[in-house]
């Protein structure tokens, strides 16, 4: 991790590139979900053409993964932008996501593991883009209070050299981002799922409400 560079400085660099922009330009959006897309694309589509790219193999089941793809692509149809906003769909492929996980499977959540996730979409997102002909490219993922802006921000910094797209510096979080995200959430009914998506950030959820709920029932004992 680069010393020195924090959520606040990547939010002032994005403030920096938008006044740049002489345009509206072609943004592909990597979303991990709605509800953390809702405020990324009020922040963004006054500035581009979004596409916002649906790729999340490290979601753990089918059924998961369509139900918050289904989401998304409601919130686009639903929500007023003054610009155009796409949807699309890169498919289930959760072979990719075990393949680069794997080797961490051990690993506390928010490691190793995260950032090869992080690198595996953020990575398919730019050849997205690249064979789209889309010159810039972003991630939601750091609107949520549990990514890691600077990680997000360098990975993504780097696959987009490497396939000629510029990367949109940001940390969604900062300027009450994740708040908005919330209340939008909430105005378009949106599934707001309580784990990231893979299946040890759900057994890790589901360890964190059952280490609550025995806390609750010796606090009522006591």
């Amino acid at each position: 991790m680069s010393r020195g560079k924090t959520g606040t400085h990547y939010s002032l660099l994005m403030d920096n590139c938008l006044s740049a922009l002489k345009g509206v330009e072609k943004l592909a959006l990597h979303s991990c979900c709605g509800p953390c897309s809702s405020a990324c694309i009020v922040r963004l589509a006054s500035h581009f053409e979004i596409t916002v790219f649906y790729y999340n193999p490290n979601i753990d089941t089918l059924d998961e993964y369509t139900h918050r793809a289904g989401e998304q692509r409601r919130l686009i149809v639903e929500m007023p932008t003054p610009n155009p906003v796409q949807f699309v769909d890169a498919c289930y492929t959760p072979a990719e996501f075990e393949a680069v996980a794997n080797p961490f499977g051990a690993e506390q959540e928010g490691g190793s593991r995260c950032t090869a996730c992080y690198a595996l979409r953020l990575e398919r997102t730019a050849i997205f883009a690249r064979e789209r002909e889309i010159p810039w490219m972003c991630s939601t993922l750091s609107v949520s209070p549990m990514k890691d802006a600077v990680r997000i921000n360098e990975i993504g910094n780097r696959v987009a050299e490497k396939h000629g797209i510029k990367w949109l510096w940001s940390d969604f979080k900062k300027q009450n981002g994740y708040q908005q995200s919330i209340a939008l959430s909430r105005e378009y009914g949106l599934y707001r799922q309580d784990y990231c998506g893979c299946r040890w950030s759900r057994q890790a959820r589901c360890e964190q409400v059952r280490q609550k709920l025995s806390d609750d029932c010796t606090d009522r004992h006591m």
